[in-house]
């Protein structure tokens, strides 16, 4: 059977009709900002008090976008009698986001929870240069983090909450132990004391 003339011509206008009748799904960005899932990776944001120096995100990075330099410093001993000790400190954190492929590596690799996930994405920038983000600016970013989501009522609870409960209930028995025990020189009731007669 021949093709009907003008048919291919009707079903793309039939197309096009259907189309225009439907809601528009655009988003108006930038005036309206656009509600991203919990998870976005948009940036990445440095909590510089747990950062021990462990090198280990820097390592474990494909690109090698992450530069941090550090110089040890002697730590006296805590105790009269005890040893020196050295620790790192921090002097550079900076990571280049030019280069960064957002993979997550580096906060998944992180033991100390010092690098974490942030929804913000709008850092653009007219010069390169300006994309490695040093310390400083990395900070800013921990205050744009969102809070974790709550655990699932039935969930295990976690192991160091775990441990932190069981030792401060173990100290908690001690101690109430140790309240009833009878000072020396102090008789308990129905225990008559030395050179004390009992009833006849």
């Amino acid at each position: 059977m021949a093709p009907i003339p003008g048919a291919g011509l009707a079903k793309g206008l039939a197309v096009t009709l259907r189309t225009m009748t439907r809601k528009t799904v655009t988003e108006q960005y930038p005036d309206v900002q656009p509600e991203l899932p919990p998870r976005t990776r948009g940036v990445i944001g440095l909590f510089e008090e747990n950062c021990t120096v462990c090198m280990l995100c820097a390592r474990e990075c494909p690109d090698w976008c992450i530069y941090i330099d550090s110089h040890k410093e002697t730590v006296p001993a805590a105790v009269e009698g005890g040893r020196e000790r050295s620790r790192n400190v921090l002097d550079r954190f900076a990571i280049d986001f030019a280069l960064c492929m957002y993979c997550g590596i580096c906060i998944e690799v992180c033991p100390f929870d010092a690098l974490f996930w942030s929804p913000e994405f709008e850092y653009a920038e007219t010069d390169i240069h300006e994309l490695t983000h040093e310390r400083d600016r990395l900070r800013e970013w921990m205050w744009t983090v969102p809070a974790p989501p709550a655990l699932d009522p039935a969930a295990e609870e976690p192991k160091e909450l775990a441990a932190a409960r069981k030792a401060a209930d173990k100290l908690a028995a001690a101690q109430a132990a140790a309240a009833e025990e009878p000072t020396p020189g102090e008789s308990t009731p129905g225990e008559s004391t030395p050179g004390e007669e009992g009833p006849a």
